[in-house]
């Protein structure tokens, strides 16, 4: 089957296909930025048939290697290959897609491999673990890596006390050209989410601010990085969170103009709520976490597709590789500091579908703190480096706070 990829698409995979065949990049490795709802599968199947070298692709998860190599397989390529445990498939072939863990554990029988794809390459520790190890076992290896955000998060000295006897850390959001060390040195390719929006290739989005916390009164955890779990739960109490977030997923199930919902997703912190949520809403929710069994959660998701269940109180997961484009309605009721988490809880509502009315409601103070998502905007700072910033504010490369 052939597929017209977007003028966005097409150019990212040509970039990537340059890229591979210019030997004085041997050294250096390249991102591909591509927003949630692009087609990132679509145009790693494109590259794929476009090299005639050994290539690996390398997912973080079977469901999102399941997309990609199904992708690729209907562009009628014949030889490729999964190795992944999880899939109980260990095949090596030309064009071969892998997770990282099965990969390392018979990590020779892939030193033939010169280019490698990386999906969802913001999760690669520039520091350590086995994606760096995999990556300089053999000298001259090329590694592209495509992500919708391209930022890790890491600890850096406070410049208020640099100078100071009692210097103080923080934590910093890197853009990934510009962690110390580095395993990606320069972007590919790269379009705004306001682009693709614009153009018509996402969901557009209805925000509704139903902000019901004091933040202030929350402390931030030993990281520095999100918020304190016991004093988030103390103020969740003191407000009534759990109740009012009840309140507000009845109002959205039954909205006022009669209006019907194709799925709500709910995100929440605390176990304890999403349970009583299923408890409270019997025979319309269900829930999903990290300690869901697989199969169970599949099933779940499968009856949420179809609309059997409205809602999924989700802790912890359904951030990433959920692909359910009938999805219009995300609920946030857990703050968070993390602007990657708040973009993949926002991006499960923005890919297209007809007739789609996208609805996201806050009751954390999320799209205050970090703007609406088209509003994220790639870019460069005074010194000529990569930023993410939103109207103006910005969010990587800096002390991150409250």
């Amino acid at each position: 089957m052939q597929y017209t990829l977007r003028p966005y698409q097409q150019e990212a995979s040509d970039a990537a296909v340059k890229f591979f065949s210019d030997k004085i990049t041997a050294k250096h490795n390249g991102l591909l930025i591509l927003p949630t709802g692009a087609g990132k599968s679509l145009v790693i199947a494109d590259i794929a048939s476009k090299i005639d070298e050994p290539l690996i692709v390398l997912q973080p998860s079977k469901e999102i290697l399941e997309q990609n190599f199904a992708k690729l397989v209907s562009y009628g390529a014949w030889d490729c290959s999964i190795y992944s445990a999880s899939l109980n498939r260990k095949e090596i072939n030309r064009i071969t897609f892998a997770t990282i863990g099965s990969l390392m554990n018979h990590i020779d029988k892939f030193d033939e491999f010169h280019k490698i794809l990386i999906d969802e390459c913001h999760l690669v520790n520039p520091r350590e673990g086995q994606y760096k190890e995999f990556i300089e076992r053999v000298d001259g290896r090329q590694v592209i890596g495509l992500t919708a955000t391209p930022y890790r998060l890491g600890q850096t000295i406070d410049p208020k006390t640099i100078n100071s006897k009692w210097k103080k850390y923080g934590s910093i959001l890197k853009f990934l050209t510009r962690t110390r060390p580095r395993i990606f040195d320069q972007v590919l390719y790269h379009c705004q989410i306001k682009t693709l929006l614009d153009a018509g290739y996402l969901a557009n989005l209805r925000y509704f601010d139903m902000m019901r916390i004091d933040l202030d009164k929350v402390k931030v955890n030993s990281t520095g990085a999100d918020y304190d779990d016991k004093s988030l739960f103390k103020e969740f109490e003191r407000v009534g969170m759990y109740e009012y977030t009840l309140n507000i997923v009845k109002r959205v199930m039954r909205p006022k103009d009669g209006s019907v919902r194709h799925g709500i997703l709910v995100f929440v912190r605390f176990i304890e709520d999403a349970e009583r949520l299923a408890e409270d809403l019997m025979g319309f929710c269900e829930v999903v976490t990290g300690s869901t069994p697989k199969k169970e959660r599949e099933a779940i998701l499968e009856r949420f597709k179809s609309g059997e269940t409205e809602v999924v109180a989700n802790v912890g997961v359904l951030t990433t590789g959920f692909d359910h484009p009938a999805l219009d309605t995300i609920i946030l009721a857990r703050p968070t500091m993390s602007l990657a988490l708040y973009y993949q809880m926002v991006g499960r509502a923005i890919r297209p579908y007809p007739g789609k009315d996208g609805w996201v409601v806050d009751l954390c103070g999320s799209v205050a703190k970090f703007g609406k998502v088209e509003d994220l905007w790639l870019g460069h700072d005074e010194r000529g480096g990569w930023i993410i910033s939103s109207n103006g504010k910005q969010l990587t490369n800096i002390m991150m706070n409250k």
